[in-house]
């Protein structure tokens, strides 16, 4: 057993390994950089944790909440598409894997240089299966929060101003907080998913994807013109 595995690792070049750990790194990385940045230059998703707080005190104050639930329905429903989605991609994921050696054969008709045993080539769909599978279930724990926000909502008491009121409001904030958390790392997960694509082109290729996937993901958080527009808000006082 301890040799097939030695020989499995034997198939992979070192430069292969390295595109591997930068893709594993840059997921873990982007997910600290961006819930975790320097308080003197937020991400997107920082900057819009207030406005789900805010978003949760208001509601509590409203006699009328039914735009409100519409808004967490739209929210979930933007959740369900892409768990549903990310699933139909699993299945085409292992669809494909039942024809790893055709995907071979094809890739030596592109260039006889991409030629390699059929395992390299499982290995390689494997991952792009376990990143979307991860994304699924970041997606559908996603989905489970935004219900619980719902139910905590519904169980607001009428009368918004009261500590009762305002403490279920802040609770529920946070768990909206949590439930856009969770489907943010989801597409993350879906974009490097995507970047994994490239490695069936060699390392090369897997390590370009995963630097253009980086310089998105870091735009959209720290250098997007919604980024700008919404440091022009100054921040209430806590």
């Amino acid at each position: 057993m301890m040799r097939e595995a030695s020989s499995v690792v034997d198939l992979f070049t070192v430069l292969d390994w390295v595109a591997l750990v930068l893709l594993l790194l840059s997921l873990q990385g982007t997910r600290w950089i961006i819930e975790s940045p320097p308080r003197k230059y937020p991400s997107t998703h920082t900057l819009m944790r207030r406005y789900r707080l805010e978003w949760m005190q208001e509601m509590a104050a409203r006699e009328v909440r039914i735009f409100d639930a519409q808004v967490l329905a739209t929210l979930r429903q933007g959740a369900t598409f892409f768990a549903s989605t990310t699933l139909i991609a699993i299945g085409g994921g292992a669809a494909l894997f039942n024809q790893a050696e055709r995907v071979g054969t094809v890739a030596r008709d592109l260039d006889p240089s991409f030629s390699a045993p059929l395992v390299v080539w499982e290995v390689k769909i494997l991952l792009i299966i376990f990143l979307l599978g991860l994304a699924f279930l970041k997606f559908v724990w996603s989905l489970r929060l935004f219900g619980y926000c719902a139910v905590i909502m519904s169980a607001i008491p009428n009368d918004g101003s009261t500590a009762r009121a305002k403490d279920m409001a802040q609770r529920a904030g946070h768990i909206n907080v949590f439930a856009d958390r969770s489907f943010t790392r989801a597409l993350r997960t879906v974009y490097f998913a995507l970047a994994g694509m490239a490695w069936f082109f060699g390392p090369i290729a897997l390590i370009l994807a995963t630097m253009i996937t980086n310089a998105i993901i870091w735009r959209r958080e720290f250098a997007s013109q919604t980024r700008a527009m919404l440091l022009e808000d100054k921040p209430l006082k806590s």
